[in-house]
């Protein structure tokens, strides 16, 4: 199922969290997948973190066909070479943890979002102006909702994402949604090792479904 770069951003939008993960075993990732689609998440990247993962992120563009609503992506990319691999594989948009422009020309020729890393206002506004549609603030741990806060005054109309150190708590969100951020990227705090090893995928469906509440919750406070 193809998707429109209108209606992911949207959807990016509407769920307002990305859940990022990576593991090596490809029964395991389906499962997280799966539970994150359960709990009702329509987007997810997948990270190019391991030496197989190309191979697992092929099989999981399969098993995503029976999820046929539900957006995959790929995250940790460095550079154009694995851009283009990844969205020739199925990625569906695009993540770095850097500002590497020679990503944009190819997202913009696949027509798929590109979601580059930026940790100054000067590497923001670079990669607004190169065309990055969503702007991944990293690390939002040690950068902080004041710095979003700060930030949007100068330059308007910003879609930020703060990924790194987001915690799946109504405090934690509720500061960068005031601050003003488009959506929030979560890892390892939305995967605790100790649900993905025990494999308890209805405790981890069951904290998406929190944390989706939570987050609209305080995104729509945030908008009064």
């Amino acid at each position: 199922m193809e998707f429109s770069k209108e209606h992911i951003i949207n959807e990016i939008q509407r769920a307002g969290i990305i859940p990022a993960f990576y593991h090596a075993d490809i029964e395991i990732a389906k499962s997280v997948i799966e539970s994150c689609y359960k709990g009702g998440l329509r987007v997810f990247e997948f990270t190019n973190r391991g030496e197989n993962a190309y191979h697992v992120f092929l099989e999981l563009t399969k098993f995503v066909e029976k999820l046929p609503d539900l957006i995959l992506g790929i995250g940790t990319i460095m550079n154009s070479l694995d851009a283009e691999k990844f969205i020739e594989a199925g990625a569906r948009f695009v993540v770095s943890p850097i500002l590497k422009i020679e990503i944009a020309p190819v997202c913009k020729k696949q027509n798929k979002p590109w979601i580059p890393g930026a940790a100054t206002l000067t590497e923001i506004v670079t990669a607004k102006e190169a065309g990055a549609d969503i702007i991944k603030i990293f690390p939002g741990s040690v950068l902080g909702p004041k710095f979003v806060s700060a930030i949007l005054p100068v330059v308007p109309g910003l879609k930020l994402m703060p990924t790194g150190g987001v915690e799946p708590t109504e405090e934690n969100l509720k500061a960068w949604f005031d601050a003003g951020v488009f959506c929030t990227g979560m890892g390892s705090h939305l995967f605790p090792k100790k649900i993905v090893e025990e494999k308890n995928w209805s405790e981890l469906e069951n904290n998406i479904k929190q944390v989706l509440k939570i987050t609209h919750q305080v995104r729509f406070n945030s908008r009064k």
